[in-house]
């Protein structure tokens, strides 16, 4: 067997996991038996890594370095052995000898399985194969592993294993790590330019006595002390446009919401999200912000502006593409909102496309259905679509031209949504009135409808300064940037519905 070969068990020597676990919980008794408890130790003290090794190993040839990781294969070769470690950085060969170790010492590595943590002291340097490793002089037993991992090659590719068990898809598929090191580099970008600009990251609750901010059903608890049910944040929204009322000039908040929904490759219960807000600014402001930080966090993570997001390559470099709902539901359909089609006739244009519509809906309804139903999928390429209807606006600012529509946008990329924004409706009367309406469509039935914030309302009354505010999915871009599929392949500990015992 070469020292190349890095499969974890030979397929000759797979047997029964339980039989594996027996005598891996016989050899932890062993050893305790003999005092060499395998979870006594609380500190091994590290001098370098795999990856720094790796990358700088002229500086580390023939010195002497200590590491500690995760034994990853292991081939004995009657008096001498070699294996490899994953430290957290990346794999690294080590090469035992009897000669080095000891008798007692190297039989003791034999016993050793494939799983533990180990440390190991020795000299760096090259085998004649040209692998970079370190000639062990001395090694401890760490942790003792109890179960076998998933063989390499052939164990863990079960989707919903990986994501339940996310600790072993990261031994074994450490490339998953990967996307999680970018997602932390991503998330540091966006603070970073912000920050730049002015914007104060501020923090506000995640338990909120009324429903607000947006249109979605929320997970509802209890406070025992107050003897109030309260909601688990849908949207910060409400709390961050009060600090912009208090004075603040530019704040953002970035964390997790939370809503009652259904999970699917684009949809999880919990998700991260970040919401900024900037005195005296519009969503034409919000718009070329949000154009700037997705070139700033390519350039910074992935240092390009072009991407490929599953075989399709996009662009996020030049201008991105501004259009209004009703031109490019006229250019996708043919339907043309805006040539004066009074309620009555923009529900039948739709129900030409076969989209359901209800007597109710009013013109906005119509418009908003048809572009969600028959445009949205075409939008590839980074695009913001401006000028949504006010009724599923109801914390944006009408058009001056055009009460019927609202300064809000929202950007597709991947035909998908990745973010939302407004001029912010800070007229308190025009807000209460809207807040009736979402209190009636509540009493109606639609769980999704938001509720009468009265202290929303009183803080509009002492006045919010003309405002634009941006909300975007860090899930989704963090999707983008990774060309992962699901968000699932982002999140390290995705919703999962339990497993029956």
């Amino acid at each position: 067997m070469n020292e190349d070969n890095r499969n974890v068990l030979p397929a000759e020597e797979v047997i029964d996991e339980n039989e594996i676990i027996a005598v891996r919980h016989q050899k932890l008794a062993d050893l305790r038996s003999e005092g060499k408890d395998p979870f006594a130790e609380v500190k091994y003290d590290v001098t370098a890594d795999a990856a720094d090794i790796t990358a700088n190993y002229a500086e580390y040839e023939e010195k002497e370095v200590s590491l500690a990781g995760r034994l990853m294969s292991k081939r004995v070769m009657g008096k001498a052995a070699f294996a490899h470690i994953q430290d957290g950085t990346g794999l690294i060969q080590l090469y035992f000898r009897i000669d080095a170790l000891g008798q007692e010492a190297y039989e003791a590595f034999k016993k050793v399985d494939i799983g533990d943590i180990i440390g190991v002291k020795g000299i760096v340097f090259t085998t004649h194969k040209g692998e970079i490793s370190v000639k062990v002089s001395e090694y401890i037993l760490l942790s003792k592993s109890l179960r076998p991992l998933p063989e390499k090659y052939h164990g863990l590719k079960d989707q919903e294993i990986r994501y339940r068990r996310r600790y072993l898809d990261l031994i074994v598929n450490p490339e998953v790590k990967d996307t999680f090191v970018k997602r932390s580099r991503i998330i540091t970008a966006i603070r970073t330019f912000l920050n730049a600009r002015g914007y104060v990251e501020v923090e506000t609750p995640v338990l909120n006595p009324i429903l607000g901010g947006a249109n979605a059903r929320p997970f509802v608890t209890h406070h025992n002390t107050l003897d109030m049910d309260m909601y688990l944040r849908i949207a910060p929204e409400l709390y961050l446009k009060r600090l912009i009322v208090g004075g603040f000039r530019k704040v953002y908040e970035m964390g997790r919401l939370f809503r009652n929904e259904g999970m699917d490759t684009k949809h999880n219960p919990e998700f991260t999200t970040i919401e900024l807000y900037e005195a005296y600014a519009d969503y034409n402001d919000m718009m070329d912000l949000t154009e700037e930080l997705y070139k700033y966090c390519a350039r910074e993570v992935l240092g390009t502006t072009t991407l490929t997001y599953q075989g399709e390559t996009i662009e996020l470099g030049g201008a991105w593409r501004r259009v209004t709902m009703v031109d490019i539901v006229k250019e996708v359909t043919g339907i043309d909102f805006g040539k004066g089609y009074d309620a009555s006739e923009a529900r039948a244009a739709a129900k030409n496309l076969g989209i359901e519509i209800a007597e109710s809906d009013s013109w906005g309804n119509a418009l908003y259905k048809v572009f969600d139903e028959a445009v949205e999928a075409h939008l590839v390429q980074p695009t913001f679509v401006m000028d949504y209807p006010v009724e599923v606006s109801p914390l944006a600012k009408r058009k001056k031209s055009d009460p019927r529509l609202t300064e809000r946008f929202e950007f597709f990329i991947t035909a998908r949504e990745m973010g939302n924004a407004f001029s912010e409706l800070n007229d308190p009367i025009d807000q209460r009135a809207r807040f009736e309406d979402q209190v009636r469509k509540r009493e109606k039935g639609d769980d999704e409808a938001q509720m009468m914030d009265e202290d929303y309302v009183n803080a509009l009354e002492y006045g919010l300064p003309p405002t634009g505010g941006l909300g975007i999915g860090i899930d989704r871009m963090i999707m983008l940037f990774t060309d992962s599929a699901s968000i699932r392949d982002v999140l390290l500990f995705p919703t999962m519905k339990p497993v029956k015992a």
